[in-house]
């Protein structure tokens, strides 16, 4: 089943649970959230989730948000990626959102580090979790709560006629020595409403249509650094700062497909020496 078959069929499962899921509080138990029950048994079918090391991943988000629909969010693992055991997979999931499973980032040996850096939408006091798949298929996960509200029905922040000219820009900025052998930091900026579709136009008083990005896919000299499945429960204009792994010279490339599969590439050559 892929990615937005399972989404569907997710949100019919914890439709019930989201009221209960709106009610939570700090002290409550992670593991008894209704839809986190739900989810957890659909998306990894009764497999067991240790509890993450603390060298292992950590889970960085606000206790309490300042903006509910612009929360950061970064999952961090001092794991090595190389060719022996490595993460594979890191899944985000926020209970309370109408849409839980908010991104699955899967990462190769040559991304250098499995760690991701975002900002999403959350529309009820939630848990929120990050589960690691290592390479040969153990579970971790970690859990921090967040106190916001609304995040997923907010207007959006930006003009439409503008959000829509700039449709797909993309931009990359990269902080790094390409020329050393240890993994280069950059970000990846997408020009993109993110409408989640819950959201009402304060002139037409109309729910604006649902169009987000749902797949990325980034690489460098034509090897896997990291691609994502995610939905709306990511902010508009989605921003991702990621890790790879430079071998000199090489083009940085990112493709994106939205909901309505418009396909949208950027790429930037990259040189460890000066021209």
């Amino acid at each position: 089943m892929n990615h937005l078959a399972r989404l569907f069929a997710l949100l019919l499962l914890v439709a019930a649970g989201l009221s209960q899921a709106r009610n939570l509080q700090p002290t409550d138990d992670p593991d008894a959230s209704p839809v986190w029950q739900k989810v957890r048994a659909s998306l990894f079918e009764g497999r067991s989730i240790a509890p993450a090391p603390a060298d292992m991943l950590v889970l960085e988000a606000p206790s309490r948000a300042i903006d509910a629909a612009v929360v950061p969010i970064a999952i961090r693992s001092r794991w090595p990626q190389g060719a022996g055991r490595y993460i594979s997979k890191l899944y985000l999931i926020i209970d309370a959102n109408p849409s839980p499973i908010s991104a699955i980032f899967q990462f190769a040996p040559e991304s250098g580090r499995a760690e991701i850096e975002t900002r999403v939408r959350v529309d009820a006091y939630s848990h929120v979790r990050a589960i690691a798949e290592t390479s040969d298929g153990q579970l971790f996960g970690v859990t921090r709560f967040v106190k916001a509200s609304g995040g997923c029905s907010a207007p959006a922040g930006s003009d439409a006629q503008a959000a829509a000219a700039s449709l797909g820009q993309m931009r990359f900025r990269v902080e790094g020595d390409l020329k050393g052998r240890t993994p280069v930091l950059a970000q990846l900026m997408i020009d993109h409403p993110n409408h989640s579709g819950l959201a009402m136009d304060q002139y037409s008083r109309q729910f604006t249509p649902a169009h987000y990005v749902r797949k990325v896919d980034v690489t460098y000299d034509g090897k896997p650094v990291f691609s994502a499945d995610v939905d709306f429960s990511i902010s508009e204009n989605p921003n991702f700062r990621f890790w790879f792994q430079p071998q000199g010279n090489g083009e940085l490339r990112a493709t994106v497909v939205d909901s309505r599969e418009l396909r949208f590439v950027a790429a930037q050559a990259l040189r460890d020496t000066p021209k």
